[in-house]
C-alpha cells in the first residue's frame, strides 16, 4: 500500500482581516479566510477557504496581514466534526497552515518583498514536529 500525502498550496486574496484567539493552554490560533479563482468554461469560479495558522505563524498572520492583500499560504487539508450549539453535528474543512508568503510585493515598503517590515517568506515559523493538533481542535474557539 502506498503513503498518505496531505500537502496543499494556495494563492488568494485574504477576505477579511485576520482574527487571533488564544487558547486556555496560551497557544495562539488565527483564523483568516481566501478568495481563490479559477477559470472555467462557464466563466470565473471563486472558492473561499477558510484558514487556520497556529503559535509564530498565527501571530506573524495576525500581524502582517490585512484584507485584499495577495497571499500564498502552504499547508495541509484537514476536516473536522463538531457539534453546534444547538447539538447538530457538523463538519469544518480548513487549510491548517504550515507557511506563508505575502504576494504584494508592489505595496511593499522595504527591499527583498518585505512588505512594511514583514518577513517576506515565514518558512520555519509553523508549529514545532511535537505540536498535538488534534489535542487542540476540542479548544478551538471559532
Amino acid at each position: 500500500m502506498a503513503g498518505s500525502y496531505n500537502r496543499i498550496t494556495l494563492v488568494g486574496n485574504l477576505t477579511r482581516d485576520p482574527e487571533i484567539r488564544y487558547l486556555s493552554s496560551g497557544s495562539g490560533v488565527t483564523k483568516f479566510a481566501l478568495a481563490v479563482n479559477r477559470k472555467t468554461k462557464q466563466g470565473d469560479e471563486t472558492m473561499f477557504i477558510d484558514v487556520v495558522a497556529w503559535d509564530k505563524l498565527g501571530e506573524i498572520c495576525n500581524t502582517y496581514l490585512k484584507k485584499g492583500m495577495s497571499v500564498l499560504v502552504e499547508g495541509r487539508l484537514s476536516i473536522r466534526n463538531y457539534d453546534d450549539k444547538e447539538g447538530v453535528k457538523r463538519k469544518a474543512v480548513e487549510v491548517v497552515a504550515s507557511d506563508m508568503q505575502m504576494l504584494d510585493s508592489k505595496r511593499s515598503g522595504g527591499a527583498n518583498g518585505e512588505f512594511g517590515g514583514a518577513p517576506a517568506a515565514t518558512r520555519g515559523a509553523s508549529v514545532g514536529a511535537d505540536f498535538d493538533q488534534e489535542a487542540m481542535d476540542d479548544e478551538i474557539p471559532f
